[in-house]
């Protein structure tokens, strides 16, 4: 892909105008490192578009010009998709707009610069909710969420971002403009395009507003965090509570004693929530239209799970501030585990009936690998999705164990191949992993995927460096 010439980058900024790019160093900085600091990228040019005709005329100017864009949204993501490696750099951060609210039809229609917890709080200012959840929600995008296609903490409940989604509109590699933005929940007319550009990393095009699905706000909700021995007892717990709320569990969360130990350790102002750190835990949220139904489900599914030798222990939260420390001490899980040094990260997932084996089979192979390695693992294990994280041996060399990391991966991704799971169950492809991902899909997958992208950027220029 060609380096931007001085007249494509002339063009760009007069057709995006003074607060529509940037040269700046110190503004472009935060944009160019991600979160765990594996990627420091560089781009020749920011471009902050204000409007969707903004970013089709920028669009348009790099596909006449043949120049590479990187689309970013909030900047959260793990996997380095949204880091530019000299591509121009595209933000949609300014667009900001919410432009419809429909609480009959519920739907919700913003742009893509609108933070994961600021559609959460447009819903709520009509009685509605908008369900997905991630612990990033007050930076985290919705152009960035839908393009990663994320999960979050109630995928078991309502499903991933796409299920979340009844219009996109989005700015094709062309420069031209799909208004997709419709609120129908049926429309059997032919292929359903949102769901090419949902989880498609901005390959196919950039979003730029969606139509968001809405639900109803739940009058009850019990969250507490329980105690267990094994995976596989959580497992059992989980279809337990399934089956005894009706359908009422919103989260169902595991962790690994490690995790929570480092949470403790590194995260300022959290506390245990049992007498002792058990080998494991779960996080369990149930909600209900009924005001006191959940509380009362939650009771009776702990009181049963104790007297039957299920679970070892169990805190109900009393109030909404001791269930925000309940669930702080799951989202900080990644933090915690930061001041470790690093470790080797995967975000898999293998289907819910297989997770003991899985977690059994795959720490044997990995501490044997890797004598001495330390495993976190959490995740949401209603919907499969783990985080596997391989921590270095205390006292070890740490450059030499990151260096390790894509045999110890190989490892790891090869036993979720055999249980028929997936390598990025809600992060995305990125530049960590798209290469490798290679190694697990078929042909067929491949020539296909291939076949779409060149059919709508047939140029290349949508974020080059993901997918295939």
């Amino acid at each position: 892909m060609a380096v931007p010439s001085p007249a494509a980058i002339s063009e760009l900024k007069a057709a995006l105008g003074p607060k529509g790019w940037s040269e700046d160093p110190a503004a472009l900085a935060p944009h160019l490192r991600e979160w765990r600091d594996r990627w420091q990228g560089h781009t020749p040019l920011l471009l902050q578009p204000g409007s969707t005709a903004e970013v089709a005329a920028a669009v348009t100017i790099c596909a006449r010009h043949r120049v590479a864009i990187t689309p970013q949204g909030g900047n959260t993501g793990l996997v380095g998709g949204q880091i530019p490696m000299g591509e121009v750099l595209l933000t949609t951060r300014r667009l900001r707009a919410i432009r419809d609210v429909s609480p009959l039809d519920d739907a919700l229609t913003v742009e893509a610069g609108v933070t994961l917890h600021e559609a959460q709080q447009a819903a709520l200012a009509v009685d509605r909710r908008f369900p997905l959840s991630l612990a990033s929600e007050g930076t985290a995008t919705i152009g960035g969420v839908l393009s990663t296609n994320a999960g979050g903490t109630s995928v078991l409940r309502y499903g991933m971002a796409r299920d979340l989604v009844l219009g996109v509109e989005a700015v094709l590699a062309d420069g031209r403009v799909f208004n997709g933005l419709k609120r129908l929940r049926k429309d059997n007319t032919g292929y359903d395009l949102k769901q090419l550009l949902i989880g498609a990393e901005g390959t196919l095009g950039i979003i730029t507003a969606a139509t968001l699905k809405l639900s109803p706000v739940l009058r009850g909700r019990a969250t507490a965090i329980v105690g267990l021995e094994t995976p596989q007892q959580a497992v059992a717990l989980l279809a337990r509570a399934k089956a005894e709320s009706g359908g009422g569990v919103e989260a169902f969360e595991l962790m690994k004693r490690l995790g929570t130990e480092l949470v403790l350790k590194w995260i300022p102002d959290t506390r245990a929530p049992l007498e002792s750190t058990p080998p494991w835990s779960v996080l369990i949220e149930l909600g209900s239209g009924d005001p006191d139904a959940a509380s009362l489900a939650l009771e009776r599914l702990l009181a049963g799970a104790l007297e039957d030798g299920l679970i070892t222990d169990a805190a109900i939260a009393a109030n909404e501030t001791q269930a925000a420390a309940f669930w702080r001490l799951r989202e900080e899980q990644s933090a915690g585990l930061k001041p470790e040094g690093g470790g080797w990260k995967h975000d898999v997932s293998v289907p819910v009936s297989q997770i003991a084996d899985f977690i059994e089979e795959t720490s044997a192979a990995v501490e044997a690998f890797e004598p001495g390695a330390r495993i976190s693992v959490f995740g949401h294990v209603g919907d499969g999705n783990l985080h596997y994280d391989v921590l270095c041996p205390g006292g070890a060399d740490l450059t030499a164990f990151l260096g390790r990391w894509e045999a110890g991966s190989r490892i790891v991704h090869d036993i979720v191949a055999r249980y028929d799971g997936s390598i990025s169950a809600e992060h995305g492809l990125g530049r960590l992993k798209s290469d490798e991902a290679r190694r697990y899909k078929s042909e067929v997958e491949l020539d296909a995927m291939r076949a779409v992208r060149k059919a709508l950027d047939p140029l290349g220029i949508l974020n080059p460096g993901v997918l295939f």
